[in-house]
């Protein structure tokens, strides 16, 4: 029998045979070195690059809304930046309602060892609409459905955009957006008038209601999946 072959990690890219990574030292809140992909942003897409923030070490980039595929397409695409994995898609939203809605992406180059995190500005009274970016990165999946789930933004070009956490028929809004009841659902009143507006025929199936009936009163999303044969769930 063989003797086992050794271990022995590989890593991809220039940073192979560049110096050890490091835990940051002495970092200023606001200023420093920025992110080089900053800059080749910059140079790349003009004025679609709105803003460039260095906030303890990390650098983040405000774009422009419509050309956001074709930021994140080529930080993925080009040779000199690689950043080849979307680790997270989220959103925040500030207590000051003067201050926009910001959409955030985070990007990490593995073989380069940056980070990078993209915003998208949604000014208030703005459609919470961005796009999709599952195309480029098939992580997004379910990140972009979260942050639909918890903050009602639209992400233009998903695949199967619904919620991911709450259940399908929840009305009571988006938990993580400030307007979110603190007690996590409405007023009694607010409750008794949903009910009252609400068709119980589109849940039940009563006596004196046939299976079709009830089905032409489900949401229309609800039901074409139903007639692909997908389980959609409670």
């Amino acid at each position: 029998m063989s003797s086992p072959v050794p271990f022995k990690p590989v890593i991809a890219g220039s940073a192979a045979s560049g110096p050890p990574a490091a835990t940051p030292r002495n970092v200023p809140h606001r200023g420093g070195p920025a992110n080089p992909s900053a800059e080749a942003l910059r140079q790349h897409f003009g004025a679609a690059i709105k803003r460039v923030d260095v906030v303890w070490g990390e650098t983040s980039v405000v774009v422009d809304r419509a050309r956001l595929v074709d930021i994140v397409s080529w930080l993925s695409d080009d040779p000199a930046q690689r950043y080849d994995l979307l680790a997270d898609v989220t959103a925040v939203e500030f207590r000051d309602t003067e201050q926009p809605i910001e959409v955030v992406w985070h990007l990490r180059s593995l073989p380069y060892r940056r980070f990078l995190r993209l915003k998208v500005m949604i000014e208030r009274g703005q459609k919470l609409d961005v796009p999709s970016v599952w195309g480029i990165h098939k992580s997004a999946d379910w990140m972009e459905r979260e942050c639909y789930d918890m903050f009602g933004i639209t992400f233009a070009g998903h695949p199967d955009l619904r919620r991911i956490l709450m259940w399908e028929q929840y009305r009571e809004g988006f938990p993580l957006r400030k307007d979110f009841p603190l007690r996590g659902r409405f007023s009694r009143s607010e409750q008794l008038r949903q009910a009252l507006a609400a068709n119980p025929e589109a849940r039940y199936s009563m006596d004196e209601l046939t299976i079709a009936q009830a089905f032409e009163d489900l949401p229309e999303e609800m039901r074409r999946r139903l007639s692909t044969g997908e389980r959609t769930g409670e």
